[in-house]
Order: C-alpha cells, then sequence, then structure tokens
C-alpha cells in the first residue's frame, strides 16, 4: 500500500508541475493565481520529501485545479483514499468532481462508476445501486458499461437478488466472463434449492436445466437433480446423474458417494454398487471411494479379508492417512486380541485426520470442513473442492 501511496502522491506532484509550466507559457502568471499554485506545490513536495503523505494529500488536492487535463488525478487521488480505508474521503473528492459543469460525459460516467465504488465500500448499498443502474442504462463507453455491469452484479449477488442478478448478467457477461458463467450456473442453483423447499420443482428442475446449459460443469446442478429425483422414487435416474459428475470434474467425485450409495441401498442392489466403485476407483483412487467400496465387499462377503487386500493394494498404489487410518481399524476387528500398539497408532492417525481440513479453495487457499459452493473467503463460486493427496483424497 504505501508504494500505491506514493506512487499516487508523484503522479499528483508530475500533474502539478506539468500544469504550473502550462500557465508559465501562456503567460497567466500575471493573473496573480499561479504563484498560489506554485507555493502550495513546493509545501507538498516538501511533505512528500519529509514522509507527511496525508499532508501532501491535503495539499495536492488543494493545490490542482479541476479541468480536463487534470480529470485522472483527481479521480486517482479518490481511489486512493478507497484502497486505504478512507472511503468516505473518497465521497467528497468524486462528489466534488462530480460538481464541476466542466466535465465530458464521459468524464461523469467515469466518475459515477468511482463514487459506486465509494459507496459500496462505505455500505452504502441503495445509493451505489442507483449509480450503477444508471450507467448500464446510459454509458455511451462500452467498456465502462461492462464494468458498471459487473460491479452490480457483485452487489446483487451480496443481497442473495440471484434473478436480478442473472438479468443484468445475461446475455453479454455470462458469454464474455467465465467467472460470471460459472457464477451464474450457481444463481440458477441457488433459485431452484429455494423453488425446491417451496413445493416448485417444476421451476427447480427447468433452473436446474438452465444452470447445466449455462455451464455445463456445474457439478452442483447435477447433485440437485439427483436429490430430487431420490426424493421422489427415481433411484436408477439420480444413480444416472450422479454418474455424470466424474465427467463433469472429478474432484467432486468424494461429494457423490453418499447419495450414490444411498440410490443403491434403496434398490437393494450391492452388486452394482460394488461395480459402480470399482469403476471409479480406476479413474479416481481417491480415499472415500476405497473406503465405501471395502466397507461394501466386507459386508457383501461377511468377513474383511477382501477389504483387507483392496485397502492394502490401494496403500501401495496411492497412499493415503485416511486409508492406513481404515487399515489399522480392519485389523483391529479383524484380530482376536488387542494389540495397544495398533490401539496407539490408530489414535494418532484419527487425531491428525480430525485436525486436518476435508475442502480448500483452489482460488485463495481458504480451508474447512465443510464444503462451500462460494467461497467465503474470496466469493469465488464453484472453486472449493475436497482436497486430494496424502492428507486427504
Amino acid at each position: 500500500m504505501p508504494d500505491v501511496l506514493l506512487l499516487a502522491l508523484l503522479l499528483a506532484a508530475v500533474a502539478i508541475g506539468w500544469w504550473l509550466g502550462r500557465r508559465e507559457r501562456r503567460g497567466t502568471s500575471a493573473t496573480g493565481t499561479s504563484p498560489t499554485l506554485a507555493r502550495d506545490y513546493f509545501v507538498g513536495l516538501n511533505y512528500l520529501l519529509n514522509d507527511q503523505q496525508d499532508r501532501a494529500i491535503e495539499t495536492f488536492i488543494g493545490a490542482l485545479e479541476v479541468n480536463s487535463d487534470t480529470i485522472e488525478t483527481h479521480i486517482a487521488l479518490g481511489n486512493l483514499f478507497r484502497s486505504r480505508g478512507e472511503a468516505d474521503r473518497a465521497v467528497k473528492v468524486h462528489q466534488n468532481l462530480l460538481a464541476r459543469p466542466t466535465l465530458s460525459g464521459d468524464q461523469g460516467d467515469r466518475v459515477q462508476l468511482e463514487l459506486s465504488r465509494d459507496f459500496l465500500h462505505l455500505g452504502l448499498l441503495d445509493r451505489a445501486e442507483r449509480l450503477l443502474q444508471g450507467l448500464v442504462k446510459d454509458a455511451q463507453n462500452d467498456e465502462l458499461r461492462r464494468s458498471a455491469k459487473r460491479l452490480l452484479v457483485d452487489l446483487l449477488e451480496r443481497e442473495g437478488e440471484w434473478q436480478a442478478a442473472l438479468d443484468v448478467a445475461l446475455p453479454s457477461l455470462v458469454r464474455q466472463d467465465e467467472d460470471i458463467r460459472r457464477a451464474a450456473a450457481h444463481w440458477l442453483c441457488e433459485l431452484a434449492d429455494q423453488e425446491r423447499h417451496s413445493a416448485s420443482p417444476v421451476l427447480a428442475r427447468r433452473h436446474l436445466k438452465q444452470a447445466l446449459s449455462t455451464d455445463g460443469r456445474c457439478v452442483r446442478a447435477n447433485l440437485l437433480l439427483a436429490d430430487m429425483a431420490l426424493d421422489t422414487g427415481q433411484y436408477r435416474q439420480a444413480i444416472r446423474l450422479l454418474s455424470r459428475i466424474p465427467e463433469q470434474d472429478k474432484a467432486f467425485v468424494p461429494t457423490m458417494l453418499e447419495p450414490l450409495s444411498h440410490a443403491y441401498r434403496l434398490l437393494d442392489d450391492e452388486t452394482g454398487l460394488i461395480q459402480h466403485l470399482e469403476s471409479l476407483l480406476e479413474k479416481t483412487p481417491y480415499t472415500s471411494v476405497i473406503i465405501l467400496l471395502a466397507e461394501t465387499l466386507r459386508r457383501h462377503h461377511g468377513d474383511a479379508n477382501a477389504a483387507l487386500e483392496l485397502v492394502a493394494r490401494q496403500l501401495n498404489r496411492e497412499p493415503s492417512l485416511g486409508a492406513v487410518d481404515y487399515l489399522m481399524r480392519l485389523y483391529r476387528q479383524d484380530t482376536a486380541t488387542q494389540d495397544e500398539r495398533i490401539d496407539l497408532l490408530q489414535h494418532h492417525t484419527g487425531t491428525l485426520l480430525k485436525a486436518l481440513p476435508r475442502h480448500r479453495c483452489r482460488r485463495c487457499g481458504f480451508s474447512g470442513e465443510q464444503l462451500h459452493w462460494q467461497c467465503p473467503r474470496c466469493r469465488s463460486w464453484g472453486t472449493t473442492k475436497p482436497i486430494t493427496g496424502i492428507e486427504g483424497e
């Protein structure tokens, strides 16, 4: 942040120095305004050199005339206040700019966009929304209108206004921006979840199918469709929907295992579950797949031999702390006598596993036990996934 501050202050100093030189060339020093400007300029430089950055900012703002040549510098100084957490001061700078009749249409729109960012930082969402709605409707500059749309979408998302966010983002932003396309699919899932719990399954399914057409890799949509199929007794349909998930994103295979095993249990098809899990294991040798298959084999055969053989073989293929912990549990259950050494080892592996997070955001690194479809830290959609590796899946 100090580097950004210094850069902005140097920008202001350069702008004022340039403006002073320009006035001198035009012979305006005789008007009596140039000496004051020059004095403020050198006072500001003195503050800057003495590391009194706040006083330098105030001096430069006071010295810098607002006109078409200096508008960008004023905007930069306002943005500097906001980046330092002083959005209220940024509002004053940007509102002062808007009051100037000399602004062009594009400049006025630019200042309104920055002012809406100030309001967002201050939590004044209604005022930010009014400005952004006006820019989306009336701004002539295409790039500025897209920026206003993105900010408005972000605001509506924060408020949980999923349909309103979709109305703004569709179709242009969804087509152009991969992050917004992925987010839009999750907004549709949010709407479907609300409709599902308000007894509107037809609307919920429609929104989930729209989510998949918006983003074909939206795992959440297939999980919700599978849950709805389970609720209505369509167990084979649920299995078909869940079977699509490894092709969408194999990292989410652990997330689909519970509803998958539930569907097979309801069908009383343990053999089908074993075959399905064996197929999954070839493509995704995750710990949760290994453990579920081993437990199903143990129950199916009535002993732990097949389970022990499977886990030992998979550990040679892909080491995993969770699989080691499960293997020791099998040994304890399979032996007639207690072995304190195995008990101690499993106590430690169990403690380690409880302390480890299960999911991590692939964008910002936020981790935790729960799967969040929207990361609580960086607010990205669909980037939090089960952790893989020795300490994970």
